[in-house]
């Protein structure tokens, strides 16, 4: 029997789980490898949770969400994409707390069991976490009874603010969250504050603008524009799925800089060549 079938149900054993305010309404919980996003402020009855970590980490986010929300569960989880540092904990999570998980419709197939992302490439990025990723779980999840697509309709109705983005290129069905009120952008695996293939990043963060993880890219082309698409929104605060939050002119002139060297800094020089 998996973890995931045997949830515990005593979330207080992670009693020194805790978020950080980003704003009064966007919280951060850090993970190991990735980072969790709950949208919505603490006195209301309804909020969000952008991504959900890797397996295993269920207990940690309700502990860590009950004390910022009173044990309220989330209206819904909503997912950048499927790979496994990003929906790991998703299954057990809507479990738990009851709720729906949604996902843009290209992003499906690899959250309802029925295709498995393509094979890691170990050989880029150069880092710890580049050689480890053949080890990283790759199998196709299964989430068809919590999972729903992504409509127009839903992110008007209950995104409060928020407009969804769909930004494939790291995974076909990856989305980014932006609000245009104070032009904050919830970015995925879009872009990266850290190094996503250095395993001291991880320990040593370091505010500096990445790419998106090179082992699991596949479609450089479209990577390449979904950056351009974010950028031309001109975020001020900018939430990436690894790393540390950033704004400012580090923000905007990272995005600029990785934009017109991305060939060079983003994409492994093996791909380049193809």
């Amino acid at each position: 029997m998996s973890l995931d079938d045997n949830l515990t149900n005593h979330p207080n054993d992670y009693e020194h789980a805790e978020v950080t305010e980003i704003l009064e309404d966007v919280a951060l919980y850090r993970t190991l490898v990735s980072n969790v996003y709950m949208l919505g402020k603490p006195s209301e009855k309804e909020w969000f949770l952008i991504d959900t970590g890797v397996k295993h980490y269920h207990e940690r986010i309700i502990a860590a969400a009950k004390k910022r929300f009173n044990n309220v569960p989330p209206r819904a989880i909503l997912l950048t994409h499927g790979h496994f540092d990003h929906a790991g904990s998703a299954k057990a999570l809507a479990k738990y707390w009851d709720t729906p998980i949604y996902s843009h419709a290209q992003e499906k197939p690899y959250l309802d069991g029925t295709l498995a992302y393509q094979p890691v490439d170990p050989t880029v990025g150069g880092g710890m976490l580049s050689l480890l990723s053949p080890l990283f779980p790759q199998k196709p999840l299964q989430l068809s009874k919590w999972l729903h697509t992504i409509t127009e309709e839903q992110e008007i109705s209950f995104l409060q603010g928020w407009k969804i983005i769909h930004t494939p290129g790291h995974t076909p069905g990856h989305i980014s969250l932006f609000r245009e009120d104070d032009r904050t952008l919830i970015a995925g695996d879009v872009v990266t504050t850290e190094n996503p293939e250095s395993a001291l990043a991880v320990f040593f963060p370091i505010g500096k603008i990445y790419g998106p993880p090179a082992f699991f890219t596949k479609d450089w082309d479209l990577a390449k524009k979904s950056v351009e698409k974010v950028a031309s929104l001109h975020p001020k605060l900018l939430l990436a799925g690894h790393g540390l939050p950033m704004k400012g002119t580090a923000l905007t002139e990272g995005l600029e800089h990785l934009i017109t060297n991305f060939h060079s800094l983003a994409i492994p020089k093996h791909k380049n060549d193809d």
